[in-house]
């Protein structure tokens, strides 16, 4: 989808251009982590241990790529990490 631009300068036609591809760019690893934060509280509700460690170590990962390229704020991937390992560790004590 090609959006039209109100920019009139070479220089901000240009940064426009730059702004679209850096939006998909996010759009994509926010998506990314979203599904991945989904795969966690699935495996949380459906009671498997095994699979939701392995989702958390999946998740934990995407939200340190996420916070590292500054899509997200570190202390958000922080927080997300902190509350998903929360509901992983009520499973093994269950």
């Amino acid at each position: 989808m090609e959006e039209i631009s109100l920019a009139n300068h070479k220089s901000a036609i240009k940064r426009h251009k730059q702004s679209l591809k850096a939006r998909d760019r996010n759009r994509m690893v926010k998506t990314r982590v979203k599904n991945a934060i989904k795969a966690v509280r699935l495996a949380v509700t459906g009671k498997n241990a095994e699979v939701a460690e392995k989702a958390l170590l999946d998740a934990s990962s995407v939200l340190d790529k996420a916070a590292t390229k500054k899509v997200i704020h570190w202390k958000k991937a922080a927080r997300n990490i902190s509350r998903l390992t929360l509901a992983v560790n009520s499973l093994k004590s269950a």
